[in-house]
């Protein structure tokens, strides 16, 4: 009964994102999303690349509330030596990521990609085939560079018959053929609290970054 309740608070606030940007209340960049140059780096250690939209980027945030900067601490506290790179992108797609991924996997010395797209894929109707095809072509290209992945899933709204269900299931599908790591839900905890999101109600703010930090922190320490 827990799980089933959780798992409708999440699918409800997968359907309250696309209905709030449908109306209009939030722009959708449609234009190409591909960065100037390759995130800079500032250290010689090994690096983990925070690789996604706006979740990532930390939209609405001040860059030390953005959840790759408090990854940076969790794993400074801890005693792991990697440096964090943010290379997230509001408004980009898969599409989006799949042209620039060449470019960050160039950085040298890459341990872990954070994958964390396809909410704005499932808020264009983009076909799950593509979206998946797009998120297995980054994987065999960060795998091919010896590059482990953590892949972040996305739930689509219910009461789009198969569309809903091929987009859910590509993400976990993709973690067992690819045999990844997997995190099914980066806002758990934060999707659908009012006090933990910004006005938009869909993108977190700071308390709700922490705790997102907290859920790929997670997923993430298993992988060290």
């Amino acid at each position: 009964m827990r799980f089933t309740i959780r798992k409708i608070a999440v699918v409800s606030f997968i359907f309250l994102l696309a209905l709030s940007l449908s109306c209009g209340k939030q722009a959708v960049n449609t234009t190409s999303n591909k960065p100037l140059k390759v995130p800079q780096t500032v250290s010689n250690k090994p690096k983990i690349v925070a690789f996604g939209d706006s979740l990532t980027a930390g939209f609405g945030l001040l860059e030390k509330e953005s959840y790759p900067y408090l990854l940076q601490q969790k794993l400074n506290a801890d005693g792991h030596d990697f440096e964090v790179i943010n290379a997230g992108v509001s408004g980009d797609t898969t599409l989006g990521g799949l042209e620039r991924i060449d470019w960050v996997l160039e950085m040298e010395n890459i341990k872990v990609l954070i994958l964390e797209l396809g909410a704005n894929d499932l808020l264009r109707g983009v076909p799950p085939a593509k979206v998946k095809a797009n998120l297995d072509t980054m994987i065999k290209k960060a795998k091919a560079k010896n590059v482990r992945v953590l892949l972040c899933g996305m739930l689509a709204p219910p009461g789009n018959g198969d569309y809903s269900r091929d987009f859910t299931s590509l993400f976990p599908d993709l973690a067992t053929q690819h045999k990844v790591d997997f995190l099914a839900f980066l806002l758990d905890g934060v999707a659908l609290k009012k006090e933990l999101n910004q006005a938009d109600g869909i993108h977190p703010n700071a308390e709700g970054a922490r705790i997102m930090t907290a859920n790929v922190y997670g997923a993430l320490k298993k992988m060290l």
